[in-house]
């Protein structure tokens, strides 16, 4: 191979919570890291809930996902891995030396003795609202994110969703708008159980089972009212609104890795104890994985990246220990903690 070529010892592909902190964790273990995100910022998924509160990070009060966002960015950076954006890598090939080369949609290569995939729900889309000619009104007040909860203060707002998402916007508009009323089509949420009692003890209408069946408007742009029909009985009732938001989940994309000969699920993929794939040297993270014991939070994400790198480091060093010391005595650290004015015992 060219000795001119740049090779990192691992490359991340995704750039959520799972990719951010295994890039962290990658320079607690002394690796030459790259991270690669195929949109324009770092932050994968929460990027669609910016304002949505987090509770469930370990160490941290309440917190809204930007600017969770914005603090996994910069522990991400602690040692300077090369960060790589709006490139979605759509193939891989390995080479006689056992590197990988790792091409992106646009051209551009990138050579990597390791791969570990963070990619979440794939480049991935929200699941539209299955009525003819829906799209008129999506520049108008239909909504399949909220990037801002005070745009919705004091309207009469419909939520159609049953998970986490519907629910905590359920929850985060209730003290905002003039009335929430939320449709499911089924009468259990699938929410976080806590959010769900939290929305049942508040002032949010529940429609469940309930579907939309049909929007009216008044202008031809935006939509004053919603038909919405009973699953079993059929009955119909109409409820008039200043907003509609739909959260019927994501429509994930995995194609590209089905080129590499991963064996994908539709939704996730199933790795070993130690984050391996099927291919030796690809190893996977975060919420696109799945495994007996896999934890659906953030801080399962997270994990499941720190067992991937250590999957890393023994792969390019067998000898090396099976985990990074931890930063109280880390050498890494060292020189940071010195730069923070932190004086060390000895």
């Amino acid at each position: 191979m060219n000795e001119s070529i740049d090779i990192y010892d691992v490359t991340i592909i995704g750039g959520g919570p799972a990719g951010m902190y295994t890039a962290f964790y990658s320079g607690m273990r002394d690796l030459k890291t790259k991270l690669i995100e195929a949109s324009d910022q770092l932050g994968g998924r929460m990027l669609l809930y910016p304002e949505k509160l987090i509770w469930d990070v370990g160490g941290i009060t309440p917190i809204r996902c930007e600017v969770l966002i914005r603090q996994l960015e910069q522990q991400a950076k602690t040692f300077d891995p090369t960060i790589v954006l709006g490139q979605e890598i759509i193939s891989t090939e390995k080479q006689p030396d056992g590197t990988f080369l790792l091409t992106s949609a646009t051209g551009e290569q990138h050579y990597s003795r390791t791969i570990i995939l963070t990619v979440g729900y794939g480049i991935n889309k929200p699941v539209k609202l299955d009525i003819e000619g829906v799209e008129r009104y999506e520049v108008g007040n239909l909504h399949y994110t909220v990037q801002e909860l005070n745009i919705f203060r004091g309207k009469h707002v419909l939520i159609s969703g049953g998970g986490d998402s519907a629910v905590d916007w359920a929850n985060e508009l209730e003290p905002l708008a003039a009335s929430v009323t939320i449709v499911h089509r089924r009468e259990k949420f699938s929410g976080h159980e806590k959010s769900v009692a939290t929305m049942k003890q508040s002032s949010v209408t529940i429609a469940a089972p309930y579907v939309i069946k049909s929007l009216y408007s008044s202008n031809g742009a935006e939509i004053n009212k919603v038909e919405i029909a009973h699953t079993e009985t059929s009955e119909s009732k109409l409820i008039e609104v200043d907003a509609v938001i739909v959260n019927h989940g994501m429509e994930a994309d995995y194609n590209a890795l089905t080129l590499w000969g991963l064996k994908a699920g539709e939704w996730e993929m199933k790795v070993g104890t130690r984050m391996e794939t099927s291919i030796p040297g690809i190893y996977a993270a975060g919420d696109f994985v799945t495994y007996e014991s896999k934890v659906k939070l953030i801080a399962g994400a997270f994990t499941d990246g720190v067992l991937a790198l250590n999957s890393v480091k023994l792969y390019l060093d067998p000898e090396a220990p099976k985990v990074a010391y931890v930063s109280s005595h880390n050498e890494r650290f060292k020189e940071k903690n010195k730069a923070l004015g932190v004086v060390e015992e000895e």
